[in-house]
């Protein structure tokens, strides 16, 4: 669905088969190609540990922050149908991904769906997404108490996001 109100949503993109760098790149044009959506801020690129019991490689991880006058769910559908036409299955909960497009931001929104919970309900514990967060949007609303900057202060693990040098 459309609407006429602009929105800032943050999305959270992870890759770690293939050619990650490329995937994170196609996904961003993707989504950047969507009517309805503007790309505001992109973060760099950061490398981080897997999350979960799933032995895999290691991720590439970026946040960007986008307008979009899509209501929350058209996002997701978008999202989700992005990870399809690039190849993604879903074999494995938290398995290695060519991609993955999470909606971790909309607007002031809180929204309990099925399928859809935002502000996405594991954000302030998971340092993947609160670095790349925190760089492009440090007062991003992670809980209706905190900022990404002070979800950060207590995360675990922030020493492990590592942030990759740009292409040259």
């Amino acid at each position: 669905m459309v609407t006429n109100a602009r929105v800032r949503a943050a999305l959270g993109l992870g890759s770690n088969v293939g050619d990650t760098r490329e995937n994170l790149d196609r996904a961003v044009a993707l989504l950047s190609a969507v009517d309805g959506i503007t790309l505001v801020a992109r973060s760099s690129d950061y490398r981080t540990p897997p999350w979960g019991p799933v032995p895999q490689d290691d991720y590439r991880n970026i946040c960007l922050t986008v307008d979009t006058t899509l209501g929350a769910r058209a996002l997701l559908d978008t999202c989700l149908g992005i990870e399809a036409r690039m190849g993604r299955t879903r074999d494995i909960r938290w398995g290695p991904r060519l991609i993955d497009i999470d909606i971790l931001i909309f607007g002031p929104d809180q929204i309990q769906e099925d399928g859809l919970q935002v502000p996405h309900p594991r954000m302030a514990e998971r340092a993947f997404v609160l670095v790349p967060l925190a760089e492009i949007w440090p007062a991003a609303p992670v809980s209706p108490t905190q900022t990404a900057t002070e979800a950060l202060k207590t995360c675990p693990d922030v020493s492990q996001v590592v942030k990759l040098k740009p292409r040259a």
